[in-house]
């Protein structure tokens, strides 16, 4: 490595701000392993660092790409710290791209000389991937913020902090017994959060081994040595700043120790007990003692010593070396209970005679004898087939201390089976098991199998019986039954068939037969099977041909119904049907399914379980004895569909016009008729329906519904419904619209005697309601009673004529639409004088009243409380005239068209319900109501409890 002689400069890391990390931290953290991030950013004073790991994360994988460039790799990362040998040393395993590339070493930004060499006062050491980096007797001058590059790019940074501390009190060497903890103090002049720790060179972290705790203070420093071993010994150094105190670890042996002592110990009479014991010494010598008395090798016993191994050996145990065991050795005692079992026991010989089955013929008898050993008392039962044995007329148990009989008299078949009998005493239980055989008569085999037929011989074949009555089969009996018949007559009659097969040759053509078997045994013949399918005995069949006339009787989504005809027979080449197959295949699929396992007789059948609209092959097959004919299927695949129709509108009184009151509920019901199903839309003045609007669709009909209407929804809704025969549409006119406001004031005209022109200032709803118009009425002075002069005025003039002299008159204008009539407005009184003799008559003045009121609440919104998953019924009460439009708002977006709440308005009463309350629901609630006279709102808040 050669001598660095250039000094340079680095680029200084930006100063630090004012409520921002230290930019130090940060390269610190960049180059430190994980396990050393809280001692670093507590030496920072950063005591919460988790916040910071997302951006070190990316500076991180920043600086490892730069790195990537020179280096390989840079692990096994050690800050700067003060050693024993007075050095202090940073290092790092780092593997070069070029082993050539520079390698600068930089302090608070200034590049620092070093080289090889040990004793120079800065050196790097160089050991395959290892890099070491010392600084020789460090001064305080020495402390500073180093920083190791390759080729100009970061690869390291450490911070040597060098702190004025000194030591008030110095550990001390500290000796302890094995098992035992070491503790080491010291106090410091000054405070300091952290000191460093070492045995010899190795550096000691805190952890399962040692203990590193700090007073609050931070002047008391301590290190424990947990559970010291022989291996812990050595010089323990404390280093503080550039001061070091070092002291001795020495760790003594215990005396000799029982590392496993004598265990509690069962043993059988006769059989062999040992009692073992491990010392920590092998060259310790002990003794055995049996309830205090000192025992030797003539007392029967083996003492066996195998290094730090001792035991205690009883060869043939007997219920009086039951004792209380106790080894000793150099002060230290040992001990241990042997207990001496006698459980129950059998000879080998005997218990193999006892397992051998017992072979008996039905109505005999059977019997077990078995002798034991064991202590007394002793607990015997017998089992067959898991169930207790109970002396009783078949049964018959003798038991003694050291045996027991069983005898089972007139046993039958079904007494076969395991025999057990289980011995039980204090110490222990055996079982021993033998087998039960009781022969009897066979059980059925099989019913017989036509395997061939002609017309002068049947070929049959069966099944043995499962249960061969606990004998060998020799052999079978054949019966024959004619149909018509109640005789059963032997095939046989020259011996037992030994085969499970056989033909018949005594059979008449064209006779139909059943027949029938049973099996025999040593003990004779059994019960006989079921009887076979009848057969007739004629020469094999043709299969029959293809059925004619396949044809589709009906279909809908599930099932599809086919007729036929049979197939012609043709003599010698294909023989009559006796039954048919349907088969269907979806047309995905390559595999046939047959609907029906057993061949039907009838030309006709359904099938049922189809997909809705789904395509399906299908085919027919005729079958006989002969086997299956040829299939015969359709040109084409069917659809599971009823049979096309065109769509067609059921409803014959549908209505083609809507009037809708605005703020109630738009609801248009259409039913249809068509097959497949149809594709349906709606659409409004040509339009796609907007989303506010909800269509339901069925295969019968749609709906659509406008929960809250506007004045915006007035329009031509046209539902179209399409399918692959054609397409129907019809169209219905909602209005949505509300009462007529009355118009304005009325003004009179008399340009001609005996008439007069009335105008008014049109009603405010005329511009969005094209349908609104005017009727006008009168009453004179002398009549007294309103009458209409005029109807279906669309302007807003009109001339009254033949109007008297000398009456007086009142008008009154109303503004109509298709929800009704609007409040009045009335014109001042209207008179021609007639020239006459006076005559006064008094007519009380007519009054109006006008009951007409800005909206407000009669009972608000109050706040309510709602447990979560459950409804929530919210109200108020409202008045006014004309009545308020009432508008709903959920964090001021209103509800109104929101289909998942629940909003009515009865006769002043406004209610808005939520069917399950969840924890977004947890806000405010607000109800508008507003009319010409002005608007008001009261809110809520709903709390929504867990």
């Amino acid at each position: 490595m050669l001598k660095k002689t250039v000094v340079t400069k680095k680029k200084p890391l930006p100063p630090k701000k004012e409520g921002e990390i230290d930019p130090r931290l940060w390269e610190l953290l960049l180059s430190a392993p994980k396990k050393d991030y809280e001692k670093i950013c507590f030496d920072f004073g950063v005591t919460d660092f988790r916040w910071m790991l997302k951006r070190l994360k990316q500076l991180k994988k920043e600086r490892e790409d730069e790195q990537a460039k020179v280096v390989e790799k840079v692990e096994n990362v050690q800050q700067i710290e003060m050693k024993p040998n007075g050095r202090a040393e940073f290092s790092m395993d780092m593997k070069l791209r070029d082993s050539n590339s520079k390698i600068d070493l930089y302090k608070d930004g200034t590049q620092v000389p070093y080289d090889d060499n040990e004793n120079s006062k800065h050196s790097l050491m160089q050991t395959g991937i290892k890099y070491v980096f010392s600084i020789k007797d460090p001064q305080p001058e020495d402390a500073g913020f180093y920083q190791v590059d390759v080729e100009d790019t970061n690869v390291l940074s450490t911070d040597f902090q060098v702190p004025s501390v000194d030591f008030v009190a110095e550990i001390k060497s500290v000796t302890v017994v094995e098992g035992e903890d070491a503790v080491f103090k010291c106090v410091l002049s000054s405070s300091l959060n952290r000191i460093s720790w070492s045995k010899g060179n190795s550096s000691i972290e805190h952890g399962e081994k040692y203990e590193i705790s700090v007073s609050e203070d931070k002047l008391n420093h301590t290190l424990r040595v947990k559970d010291c071993e022989m291996d812990d010994q050595g010089i323990i150094y404390a280093i503080a700043g550039l001061r070091l105190s070092n002291a001795s670890l020495i760790v003594e042996e215990r005396g000799v120790q029982f590392v496993s002592g004598l265990s509690d110990t069962l043993a059988n009479v006769g059989q062999q007990a040992e009692l073992s014991c491990k010392l920590s010494s092998e060259t310790a010598e002990g003794r055995w003692y049996k309830n205090g008395k000192l025992l030797t090798n003539e007392d029967g016993v083996r003492i066996i010593k195998d290094g730090a191994c001792h035991r205690l050996i009883i060869d043939c145990c007997q219920k009086d070396d039951a004792a209380v065991y106790r080894f000793e050795a150099e002060g230290r005692k040992s001990e241990a209970i042997l207990t001496i079992q006698d459980p129950p026991n059998i000879d080998p010989d005997l218990l193999g005679k006892f397992t051998k089955p017992v072979v008996i013929k039905a109505g005999e008898s059977a019997e077990w004898k078995l002798p034991f050993l064991g202590g007394a008392p002793m607990n015997i039962h017998w089992y067959k087939n898991d169930d207790e044995l109970v002396p009783g007329l078949n049964v018959k148990i003798d038991t003694s201390n050291t045996g027991s009989h069983l005898r089972l008299t007139k046993c039958q078949r079904k007494d076969g089976g395991e025999i057990k009998i289980k011995i039980k005493n204090e110490f222990g239980t055996i079982e021993a098991v033998s087998e039960l055989i009781v022969l009897g008569y066979p059980g059925s085999p099989t019913a017989p199998k036509v395997v061939s037929a002609f017309k002068d011989c049947i070929n049959l074949s069966w099944c043995p019986p499962c249960d061969t009555g606990g004998s060998k089969i020799v052999g079978y009996n054949l019966e024959k039954n004619k149909k018509g018949t109640n005789y059963w007559s032997l095939v046989n009659q020259q011996g037992p068939i030994t085969d499970t097969k056989y033909a018949v040759k005594d059979v008449f053509e064209g006779a139909a037969y059943e027949f029938r078997v049973s099996a025999i045994n040593l003990s004779g013949a059994g019960d006989p099977s079921l009887p076979s399918d009848t057969v007739i005995a004629r020469n094999p069949m043709k299969p029959p041909g293809k059925v004619i006339d396949l044809k589709l009787t009906s279909s809908n989504y599930t099932s599809l119904s086919l007729a036929w005809a049979k197939p012609k027979e043709v003599k010698g080449v294909e023989d009559e049907a006796q039954g048919y197959y349907v088969e269907v295949r979806p047309i995905e699929s390559l595999e046939w399914t047959r609907c029906n396992a057993i061949p039907i007789t009838p030309t006709s059948y359904t099938v049922l379980g189809l997909k809705t609209m789904a395509a399906y092959w299908v085919r027919v097959i005729a079958t006989n004895y002969g086997g299956d004919g040829y299939p015969c299927s359709f040109d084409n695949y069917i659809i599971a569909m009823p049979p096309p129709v065109k769509p067609k509108f059921k409803d014959r009184n549908m209505k083609t016009f809507v009037l809708v009151k605005c703020g109630n509920t738009v609801r248009l019901n259409i039913t249809f008729e068509a097959s497949p199903l149809p594709e349906v839309s709606w659409l409004k003045d040509s339009v796609p329906i907007s989303k506010h609007a909800t269509i339901t669709n069925s295969d019968k009909g749609s709906q659509l519904l406008i929960p809250t209407s506007e004045h915006s929804d007035t329009g031509i809704y046209t539902i179209i419904v399409k399918n692959i025969v054609g397409q129907e549409s019809v169209s219905i006119e909602v209005r949505v619209t509300d009462d007529p406001r009355p118009p304005g004031p009325v003004e009179m005209d008399e340009k001609i005697p005996g008439t007069v022109t009335l105008s008014w200032i049109p009603s405010s709803d005329e511009k969005r309601d094209d349908r609104l118009h005017y009727m006008v009425s009168k009453r004179d002075s002398f009549k007294q009673t309103w009458r209409i002069v005029a109807d279906n005025l669309f302007n807003n003039k009109f001339t009254v004529i033949n109007l008297f002299p000398g009456r007086e008159y009142t008008f009154r204008v109303f503004a109509k639409n298709d929800m009704g009539v609007s409040p009045p407005s009335e014109s001042a009184v209207f008179g021609s004088k007639k020239e006459k003799e006076k005559f006064n008559v008094y007519i009380p003045e007519h009054k109006t009243i006008d009951l007409e009121s800005p909206p407000s609440f009669i009972v608000p919104l109050k706040m309510r409380t709602s447990p979560k998953g459950y409804e929530c019924y919210m109200s108020c009460a409202v008045k006014g005239n004309p009545t308020p439009r009432v508008t709903w708002y959920r964090n001021n977006i209103s509800l109104n068209t929101n289909t998942n709440y629940h909003i009515t308005n009865v006769c002043g009463v406004c209610s808005l319900l939520i069917l399950r309350v969840g924890p977004t629901d947890n806000v405010e609630y607000k109800v508008v109501i507003e009319n010409k006279h002005g608007a008001a709102e009261s809110s809520m808040m709903l709390n929504v409890r867990e």
